[in-house]
């Protein structure tokens, strides 16, 4: 029962809310949100790298992360060309919804993201079918 309620974005959200609580209590705040948008950056720096431009040719999409509900990031693919930026899009193709463990999972190969889609851990808005080119384009090494 432990595992499923920690598989649900509730779940996921009161263990991190306790362990801010625990953190506060001690006296110190080890969770810092520094810490997650250098994480972050780390992933989308990385994302950069992978970029498979052949594999991306005749595409024109724009992936638009956000991540915990108040971080933005954008992956622009047109062609050959790759432009990640952090902040929101004009106008995205597709909105990935999704929390840092799971970006990180999936970035990482640990977790496949069409299996994070269907069980609910990543959410997508607009053009679904783009998204399906993800793993394609930027390949885990």
């Amino acid at each position: 029962m432990l595992k499923q309620l920690l598989k649900t974005k509730a779940g996921q959200a009161l263990v991190l809310g306790l362990l801010r609580l625990n953190a506060r209590r001690q006296g110190r705040n080890n969770i810092k949100e520094t810490d997650t948008m250098a994480d972050l950056n780390a992933i989308f720096t990385e994302m950069k790298t992978r970029f498979n431009a052949d594999a991306a040719a005749g595409t024109d999409a724009v992936f638009q992360y956000v991540v915990d509900g108040d971080t933005h990031w954008s992956v622009a693919v047109a062609d050959s060309e790759c432009q990640i930026a952090e902040g929101t899009h004009d106008a995205p193709t597709v909105t990935l919804n999704l929390d840092s463990t799971t970006l990180t999972e999936v970035m990482s190969g640990e977790l496949d993201g069409m299996q994070a889609f269907m069980s609910g851990r990543i959410q997508a808005d607009g053009n679904i079918m783009e998204a399906t080119k993800l793993a394609l384009l930027f390949p885990v090494r």
